[in-house]
């Protein structure tokens, strides 16, 4: 039996897309510890039977005595524990976690690179200053101790490697976290106006303001409702402000219906699920619709293209570009068998290739690596 910690910089990640690899690990007779800062789902963690371990990480902060102080207890909870192994996901956890574990002699760490989020992808000044730092942390934190980094898809794998942030040694393919397909299942359609949703957090690199400005070309001549599901996330700097939001339904482009517990609910309320984001890992979101039986239309672009082979599940379009998505959409709600040859074409492929089943036997092989 070896003990594993999965770590992450909230407990929402941990609960929503690594419970299934957590039981699955104690199934086959581990211990399992979950690390990440406490929230709401802390409860739901512990209801499963889970231990929760508390780590205080800001996910925006940049204070120095702050993040050197996250470090430390990371460090901290590692000696304490003495795991055989952590898993460490998204970039904090991944950075800090990694210097943490070589610190505390951790026999071995896997390190998920689930994108390259704001500081890679952002255009302003704080990002653009924070990069290069981040690089050479990076550079220190994974290749410093013994272990695996796992990417999402290969674009951001080859991204890594070129800028020397890993070796190529220990790098591993997984396309994301999976979708379990028991739970989600293929949906009809409902009846009534066409609705079509961005189920995402409320980030402007998501392409929120792409979707609303779709909506608005669209709205002028083709009856249909535009939906955003989800919350704005304070702690990233590329958050939507509530303001925007409202403002935006205030304006009549489209319908906020804010966090839902129930994905399953949201796709069977739909027709169409859309993901303008700029750039992804592998976007379970758009799985969870494929699963569903629902046809996508996202962005060409790292991780979305991953999840759509254009014309079979789903339609690609060039990110930023509003008329394309709108163009992209029309087709699909003008075009009922057109779109449920497509609903039928990505429940295959994520049975194919993306099931969780699939991703939680991958991941374990990498463990048994080490």
């Amino acid at each position: 039996m070896k003990k594993i910690l999965l770590v992450a910089n909230t407990d929402w990640y941990l609960y929503r897309f690594r419970l299934s690899l957590a039981r699955t690990l104690r199934e086959a007779g581990n211990e399992v510890v979950l690390v990440s800062p406490k929230d709401f789902y802390v409860t739901a963690i512990e209801s499963e039977g889970f231990r929760h371990v508390p780590w205080q990480v800001g996910r925006q902060s940049l204070n120095p005595f702050g993040e050197i102080k996250a470090v430390l207890d990371l460090l901290r909870i590692f000696r304490q524990e003495k795991p055989d192994l952590v898993h460490l996901h998204t970039v904090k956890p991944v950075l800090y976690g990694s210097l943490a574990a070589r610190l505390a002699k951790i026999p071995f760490t896997v390190r998920s690179i689930t994108g390259r989020g704001y500081i890679f992808l952002g255009s302003d000044l704080r990002a653009r200053l924070l990069r290069p730092l981040i690089k050479q942390i990076f550079q220190v934190a994974l290749q410093s101790s013994p272990g695996a980094t796992i990417f999402e898809n290969q674009n951001d794998r080859q991204y890594f490697i070129s800028e020397n942030l890993v070796r190529p040694q220990d790098t591993h393919l997984i396309e994301g976290v999976g979708v379990d397909t028991d739970y989600y299942t293929p949906l009809p359609e409902p009846q009534g106006l066409p609705v079509v949703v961005l189920a995402a957090r409320m980030l402007w690199d998501k392409g929120v303001d792409t979707f609303v400005k779709a909506s608005e070309i669209l709205r002028l001549n083709f009856p249909a409702r535009f939906v955003l599901v989800g919350e704005p996330d304070p702690g990233n700097p590329a958050s939507i402000p509530v303001e925007v939001l409202k403002t935006w339904v205030d304006q009549g482009s489209v319908e906020w219906w804010g966090w839902q517990a129930d994905m399953r609910k949201i796709f069977a309320a739909c027709h169409l699920v859309t993901l303008p984001s700029l750039a992804e890992g592998i976007p379970t979101v758009l799985l969870e619709a494929a699963a569903s039986g629902r046809a996508i239309v996202t962005t060409d672009a790292p991780g979305c293209r991953e999840v759509v082979q254009h014309g079979y599940n789903g339609l690609l379009f060039p990110p930023r570009d509003p008329a394309a998505l709108a163009e992209a959409i029309q087709k699909l709600l003008e075009n009922p068998q057109l779109r449920g040859e497509m609903a039928k074409n990505g429940r295959r492929l994520v049975e194919s290739k993306f099931s969780s089943k699939l991703v939680i036997e991958q991941t374990m092989q990498i463990y048994a690596a080490g």
